[in-house]
């Protein structure tokens, strides 16, 4: 029989958050591998061309001054969804001072932003189920695609969903709109700000 091999042929191994963070204390990935655990499976990142990197520092500096004090906004940083997920958001908001995940990582943000261009249907369907999954209020992709904030919220359960978990509400929000985020209530955040 002649034909390509495709992922779903092969056997592969499932990882747990603790098994992957061992891995990363022994030095198994580079800096540069850009790797997320997404359901224990190693998922690799957006690439990080530049409209990409700048997109993820201008909105994580609008949305760090919404917040403002008693909120740390962190990029890139480890996220401890559940035993089977440790993804890295380009953008997630948590409670607190950085000091106060000095002995484990974030389990509960109130926020969590993904910028797109290549992941744009990862994140539309996998990671926003694995987060509705993990009850995050607040969901939102920059989507450099169409140039647009697709804002999610209202996890529900979803027999379609990858994880059985969706989103209740979606908004596409253009460059004219604002946001408020539902953690800071009286914050306005115009969408130009978080798009590059």
């Amino acid at each position: 029989m002649t034909g390509r091999l495709v992922e779903s042929d092969l056997p592969t191994r499932r990882w747990k958050r603790a098994e992957y963070e061992r891995l990363v204390e022994l030095g198994m990935f580079q800096p540069d591998d850009r790797l997320e655990l997404v359901d224990g499976l190693l998922v690799l990142r957006e690439r990080q061309t530049p409209p990409y990197a700048t997109t993820v520092a201008v909105a994580r500096e609008a949305i760090r001054k919404a917040f403002g004090p008693g909120w740390l906004t962190r990029a890139h940083g480890p996220v401890a969804l559940d035993d089977d997920s440790e993804p890295e958001p380009d953008i997630t908001v948590v409670a607190g001072a950085p000091r106060d995940y000095l002995d484990a990582h974030p389990a509960r943000p109130v926020l969590i932003v993904e910028v797109a261009l290549t992941t744009l249907a990862l994140d539309r369907e996998y990671k926003s189920s694995l987060y509705a999954r993990a009850g995050i209020p607040d969901y939102w992709i920059v989507n450099l695609v169409d140039h647009v904030l697709e804002v999610r919220r209202g996890a529900v359960t979803s027999e379609g969903a990858p994880y059985a978990w969706a989103y209740e509400s979606l908004t596409m929000l253009g460059p004219a709109d604002s946001i408020t985020p539902l953690a800071a209530p009286f914050a306005s955040i115009p969408i130009a700000n978080l798009l590059p």
